[in-house]
């Protein structure tokens, strides 16, 4: 038992530090961070960052593999930071003319981070 909690922990921790990176990879291309790990009733945004018009809505994977990141960002994922997309959205009622987009950032152990444009369609009605 004690072991599992040592690997969450562990785990936990690696998710951090890659959300870290990516907020910094992302700094560095130009976006504004808006929000990190914002919580919705129905799901998390690792984070949230802008470009002029543009606010993207970014999911973090850090993985061993580039594949096995990629394969976790799945349709009951999309599905939550949906949810989460629209309660940020409802609740901080951005301009209009704003475009909206799901990206994400790849982080592999020895790797620049890879950043993903339009990663996924946010499911928005």
């Amino acid at each position: 038992m004690r072991e599992q909690a040592q690997k969450r922990k562990k785990a936990y921790r690696w998710g951090h530090y890659a959300e870290f990176l990516a907020a910094f990879w992302l700094l560095m291309k130009g976006y504004r961070i808006l929000a990190r790990r914002y919580t919705a009733r129905g799901g998390e945004i690792d984070l949230i960052i802008a470009r002029g018009t543009l606010i993207a809505f970014v999911e973090v994977k850090a993985r061993n593999e580039f594949d096995a990141a990629l394969e976790a960002i799945d349709q009951i994922k999309t599905r939550r930071l949906g949810r989460a997309v629209e309660d940020w959205i409802f609740r901080y009622q951005p301009p209009h003319g704003h475009d909206f987009r799901g990206d994400a950032v790849i982080i592999v152990p020895w790797r620049f981070p890879r950043h993903i444009k339009d990663a996924f369609e946010l499911p928005l009605d």
